[in-house]
């Protein structure tokens, strides 16, 4: 059964002016019901997590300081949002989220989170809306506890993820893979394992041909057991933070080939939403739900 993680938590009370991007967290779950491509016996509450499994990952000074509200206002600033305890809870969830959906994932193949991809939290800072690395720390955790040897993050959002490169810098078992627009945000970016920079206004074709080159190679040679896939829509044409011209139907290709790869050569994949910011509010919900639908499709 495809495990989607989803709590109401996630839909936190924002300014009218941060709203209109993250209602998307309350779309996509309706539309996939109403489709009929999930049911409510698909979507799960995150419990918990525990203090010790976040500092995995992120510096104890850095954590701290965000659980108490202690951020100065330079570090608030950078990370876009109002700070509250309402979010900080919520961006604990979404990190529990991704950590059960990983357990989920081992068993049935595949697992979805709702929300994450929080790529831009670093060790020791937050930064563009991201306070806690979901990946990062469910990775770290599957090291930690035995459930895996070898993790690719397969990084497919427009931008870099570069808090995620900066956290597994020197950790050999994790391979951070990033396909983005190379003129885009974050404009100082850090190093990946593997990098590659798409120039503004990349089309389908230029876009599908490197990432259906560039992928199976990466999987083959660093073997992983277990694969992160941030599956961010921002790549579409009309997105407004994008740049690039990646059509739905392209971007619904590319989450068919990475599936598809995933599940061929059984290799376990958490799949988080990341970025999305069309002004069509449509596109992206239809963009997002391609990825569920295309779950249950190879997966169930």
């Amino acid at each position: 059964m495809l495990k989607i993680a989803h709590h109401s938590l996630y839909n936190h009370p924002l300014k009218e002016n941060h709203r209109f991007p993250m209602i998307k967290y309350e779309l996509i779950p309706e539309q996939l019901i109403i489709e009929n491509t999930c049911n409510e016996n698909n979507f799960f509450n995150p419990g918990d997590i525990e203090d010790n499994v976040i500092l995995l990952t992120h510096e104890s000074n850095y954590y701290n300081s965000l659980i108490n509200q202690k951020l100065d206002k330079k570090e608030i600033r950078a990370i876009g949002f109002p700070m509250s305890q309402k979010l900080i809870e919520r961006e604990k969830k979404i990190v529990q989220g991704t950590i059960e959906c990983a357990t989920n994932s081992i068993k049935y193949g595949i697992s979805m989170n709702i929300a994450g991809g929080t790529h831009h939290a670093f060790t020791n800072r937050a930064e563009a809306f991201c306070i806690l690395n979901d990946q990062a720390i469910a990775a770290n955790f599957l090291i930690e506890n035995g459930f895996s040897r070898k993790i690719l993050v397969l990084d497919l959002d427009v931008h870099q993820g570069n808090g995620t490169a900066e956290i597994f810098r020197e950790n050999k078992n994790v391979f951070t893979a990033s396909f983005h627009g190379e003129k885009n945000y974050p404009f100082r970016k850090e190093t990946s394992d593997f990098d590659y920079g798409f120039s503004d206004g990349t089309t389908d074709k230029e876009y599908l041909k490197k990432i259906k080159y560039d992928i199976p190679q990466l999987i083959d040679n660093f073997e992983p057991d277990f694969i992160f896939y941030l599956s961010g829509v921002d790549i579409i044409e009309n997105d407004k933070l994008g740049r690039l011209a990646v059509s739905i139907k392209g971007c619904k290709e590319r989450d068919r080939f990475v599936l598809d790869y995933c599940k061929t050569n059984k290799i376990p994949v958490q799949v988080s939403m990341g970025g999305g910011y069309s002004p069509i509010l449509k596109d992206i919900i239809e963009a997002h739900s391609n990825t569920f639908r295309l779950a249950q499709e190879i997966y169930f």
